[in-house]
């Protein structure tokens, strides 16, 4: 078994104003580090659309059907200051919630070890009925619940460590004692949410504030001491990260100071929680990431370590 890749055109095709940090150069960066000949053996396919029926998991049928009505034919269109959708968004988005259902697929019959999609825009701060924070549909959501639904999966956990806090992860999974939401973010940042004391419905939420200005021995520490044995203790049989990797001291949108050798780290403590608990399957999607050097270094680390088994 393998390491799959999942990537689509459509994402260079969202477009964002000029100087807005989600951009299409994002993806340039990822795809131009993954073509490297360390990456060679990676499985690659395309992303597909994901229908209505699979984004509506984890999102209001209505909230999705007045995105994809509210789709511009030309220009663009503000959902708030942050948020904007373009021609080729919706589409976009929607390869990205397929993206996350295939991943699953791959990744439940067995067919690759585990899954890394590498598409935008990002999902985690999307809400059941709210898009925000650059992001329109949840895909780590949506994978989740996915998993539940069609591959019988009866935990799943989610491991998020973006700087930013997945407020929308949260909202959709507040309630739900079946899917486990940790994330490591600093505090205070946007979008606002994420305290400690925020712990779910039934205690199903983890949420570990970073102060600004820490780094690698903070992050390795939680990651040991609380996040580890959280989702051991949940026996997951399925396990999603929310990759994205502006806690890089190099980017622009957040003061955590972790380096591409600290996401290495962070990935194959994962992948050994997910050896002893759910057969190793692991999937992973792309969040943030601002800086496009840090980005570029920090996924490669962080692939070529879900491609290596040791």
């Amino acid at each position: 078994m393998t390491t799959l890749l999942l990537t689509h055109p459509a994402a260079l095709d969202h477009e964002t104003p000029t100087g807005h940090p989600e951009c299409a150069d994002r993806i340039k960066a990822v795809e131009a580090a993954l073509e490297d000949e360390r990456f060679a053996m990676l499985a690659r396919e395309a992303a597909p659309v994901a229908d209505i029926e699979a984004v509506a998991l984890a999102h209001h049928r209505g909230y999705v059907e007045a995105l994809l009505e509210a789709s511009p034919e030309s220009g663009l269109v503000q959902i708030d200051s942050d948020t904007i959708l373009s021609p080729g968004t919706m589409e976009a988005a929607l390869r990205g919630a397929g993206a996350a259902t295939l991943a699953v697929d791959e990744v439940m019959t067995g067919k690759v070890r585990n899954a890394f999609s590498a598409m935008r825009p990002p999902g985690h701060h999307a809400e059941h009925r709210v898009a925000m924070g650059f992001c329109f549909f949840n895909h780590a959501a949506i994978a989740a619940r996915w998993a539940r639904h069609h591959h019988g999966a009866e935990r799943v956990a989610i491991m998020d460590w973006d700087v930013h806090h997945g407020n929308g992860t949260q909202d959709i999974f507040w309630d739900d004692p079946d899917v486990l939401y940790i994330s490591t973010h600093e505090m205070p940042l946007f979008p606002g949410t994420g305290d400690p004391n925020e712990r779910g419905a039934h205690d199903n939420i983890l949420n570990i504030a970073l102060s600004p200005g820490d780094g690698s021995d903070t992050f390795r520490e939680v990651m040991t001491t609380a996040v580890v044995p959280r989702i051991t203790d949940f026996a997951p049989d399925l396990l999603i990260i929310s990759a994205g990797f502006d806690a890089h001291w190099r980017d622009p949108l957040g003061s955590v100071n972790l380096t591409e050798a600290d996401f290495a780290y962070a990935t194959r403590a994962l992948m050994r929680v997910a050896e002893r608990s759910c057969a190793g399957r692991v999937v992973s999607l792309l969040e943030g990431g601002y800086d496009l050097v840090g980005l570029a270094k920090s996924v490669a680390a962080h692939v070529e370590t879900l491609m290596d088994p040791a």
